[in-house]
């Protein structure tokens, strides 16, 4: 039976039932829109109950970290210690950073009561406290800003290689280094498929730049990698393990396959991405 007149076929009422049935789901949100986010299985799992960077946080399925030497900074870095699952950022003050799908751990290592260790101080530290454990003394120097020049702390501690002279060091180096000296003594990696544990993405910046530090790297068969990130910010603040924004579960770790990369508090380009010289690795 068929409608007469300006009225439409059964069949064409039907696509117009289901039309506009959808628009409207659409219209209140019933039908939600395709998210930005990976699969699940690339998102992987936290273990809370962990007390370091390498157990806490297992890498996801199909993926696994090759082996590190005891002595190498990618070993170091998978060793970080971290406080609680669940505790808060703190600022140098003491005051706490709660902001929500920034962060999903807090490094276990403490920061002077002053305004000072920032992003590429942070990166820094991290630099020298691992050298330090390995004793390597005159390895450890940074460039100032003030004289593009690197300095020691060999020449700085005058034969006093005690931990609280090198934490004196290191204050002075937050005093007169920052992104911009930074990056000038870092190498480019120009091809983001070789990215190590250690490297650090970095934008000097005009007044203000950002810099973080890839803490580990995991790879699949195919060769396709992931990364965990840690950074400290404005102000002075705890180094923390970042979430990654486009994971649904506050997983933190970035997939190379996206054109730019995008944290909860800064966007880098894949041409940001620089590394340590060899001689001091």
């Amino acid at each position: 039976m068929y409608y007469s007149g300006n009225t439409f076929s059964k069949k064409n009422l039907m696509r117009f039932t289901i039309f506009t049935t959808v628009a409207l789901m659409l219209l209140f949100g019933y039908i939600a829109p395709k998210e930005t986010t990976f699969p699940m299985e690339e998102c992987a799992v936290i273990s809370p109950e962990c007390t370091h960077l390498e157990s806490r946080f297992p890498a996801p399925v199909g993926y696994s970290r090759a082996p590190a030497d005891k002595s190498s900074y990618t070993n170091y870095l998978r060793q970080l210690p971290l406080k609680e699952y669940g505790a808060f950022v703190k600022y140098f003050d003491g005051s706490t950073k709660n902001k929500g799908g920034v962060y999903c751990s807090v490094i276990d290592m403490d920061i002077d009561p002053v305004d000072l260790q920032q992003c590429a101080d942070a990166v820094m530290r991290l630099r020298g406290e691992y050298l330090y454990s390995q004793k390597r003394y005159n390895s450890i120097s940074f460039e100032y800003l003030s004289d593009g020049k690197p300095h020691y702390f060999s020449t700085y501690a005058n034969g006093d290689y005690s931990y609280a002279k090198f934490r004196k060091y290191m204050k002075q180096v937050f005093n007169r280094a920052n992104t911009r000296s930074l990056k000038n003594e870092l190498e480019k990696v120009p091809n983001k498929n070789n990215i190590n544990a250690g490297d650090v993405f970095i934008v000097a910046g005009n007044p203000y730049g950002h810099a973080i530090i890839v803490l580990d790297v995991v790879s699949n068969s195919d060769g396709k990698k992931q990364i965990i990130i840690g950074q400290s910010y404005m102000p002075a603040q705890e180094t923390q393990v970042l979430i990654n924004p486009s994971c649904s579960n506050g997983s933190p770790w970035y997939n190379l396959d996206t054109e730019r990369l995008t944290t909860p508090e800064w966007t880098f380009d894949w041409s940001d991405l620089h590394r340590f010289p060899a001689q001091k690795s």
